[in-house]
């Protein structure tokens, strides 16, 4: 489109340049029209306008703080297994609906309420400022630190306390949402990781005969493994008991076996210990006949089975637990108790 067919009206008007002189749209097409007058707001004028204002922002960050309240009250009292229907979505899950809702308007009335805040309340006079290099002068600094006061003063964030108090609650409470969601990590350990299936008079059970043990059934240099009687594979839970309850039984002739300890809780030299490592929990399965050592394939955590199961090469950090043995009236293997301490490797609530 050339000049001539642009309205008159549109075409930039007369400017005085730096010089004094007139500059015509003939003599600088684009020139800079400048900015445009100034309009004041409402609030800018009118004092109950700005309190209004006030009272908006104050009720979006409480219904925020309120929203947050709501999201823990409904992740401590829905079932996870409950369903509603919401039309026109159809049936889904009343904790997901719940959580989702409250937190989204915890978030929004947040945002909403800083939006309201700055468009309102906060000073909107445009102010232009020279390009200037990278690296700023102490004058510019001192400039930037007095323009931010002057902003923060403007804003009222000093003389509007109703403002600033419910914004920090909505901001303090908020996070909660987060912090309460860790509790879904998983259910809380309690002392679970204290105690296997192992208990006062619980037989030895063969694991690959399925067969009480007696002690004529364990061999000097032999190796056997075991798990506590009434143990099922069919159990739903039979792989996390037997990641504690596994257990490892070797016949050392007494007179070889050094730990004064691991002498008293054996019987006529059948000693039993953990088969899980206490490095990472790799069940140990290598023994050597003449050193009594056992070995874990996974990291070669190397156990002294006839001095208290001490650690005596690789990265575990203690010695195998030892359960207790003896014999029960009908001539089987049974444990005399549990585990002393915990199974396996260390871990964050272990004392």
């Amino acid at each position: 489109m050339s000049s001539q067919e642009i309205p008159e009206e549109n075409l930039p008007s007369k400017q005085e340049t730096e010089h004094g002189s007139v500059a015509t749209a003939e003599d600088n097409p684009f020139a800079d029209p400048g900015l445009p007058p100034h309009e004041h707001r409402v609030q800018d004028i009118d004092e109950r306008a700005a309190r209004r204002s006030e009272r908006v922002v104050a009720f979006l960050f409480t219904l925020s703080m309120i929203a947050t309240v709501g999201f823990i009250a409904s992740y401590v009292a829905i079932p996870a297994d409950k369903s509603v229907f919401i039309w026109p979505i159809g049936h889904i899950s009343g904790l997901n609906f719940a959580l989702g809702t409250t937190l989204g308007v915890a978030l929004f009335c947040i945002g909403a309420g800083a939006v309201h805040w700055a468009r309102t309340l906060m000073s909107d006079v445009e102010m232009t400022d020279e390009r200037h290099e990278i690296a700023a002068e102490p004058e510019v600094r001192a400039k930037v630190m007095a323009d931010f006061k002057q902003g923060a003063a403007e804003s009222g964030f000093g003389r509007r306390k109703l403002i600033r108090n419910t914004m920090f609650g909505a901001l303090a409470l908020v996070p909660l949402s987060g912090v309460v969601l860790l509790r879904d990590l998983g259910p809380l350990p309690e002392d679970k990781l204290r105690h296997t299936k192992w208990a006062k008079g619980k037989m030895l059970v063969n694991m690959n005969t399925h067969e009480p043990l007696r002690p004529s059934d364990v061999q000097v240099g032999s190796l056997t493994f075991a798990m506590p009687e009434g143990m099922s594979e069919h159990d739903h839970d039979f792989q996390t008991q037997i990641a504690k309850a596994a257990l490892m039984i070797v016949r050392i002739q007494p007179e070889n076996i050094k730990d004064k300890r691991e002498l008293e809780w054996s019987h006529e030299g059948i000693v039993a210990y953990s088969k899980i490592c206490t490095h990472v929990g790799c069940p140990i399965s290598l023994y050597e006949q003449q050193t009594h050592h056992v070995l874990c394939p996974c990291h070669q955590s190397t156990f002294d089975l006839s001095d208290g199961a001490r650690v005596i090469f690789g990265p575990a950090g203690h010695a195998l637990p030892q359960l207790r043995i003896g014999v029960n009236e009908k001539g089987y293997l049974e444990a005399l108790g549990d585990f002393e301490e915990p199974v396996g490797p260390a871990f964050w609530e272990r004392g």
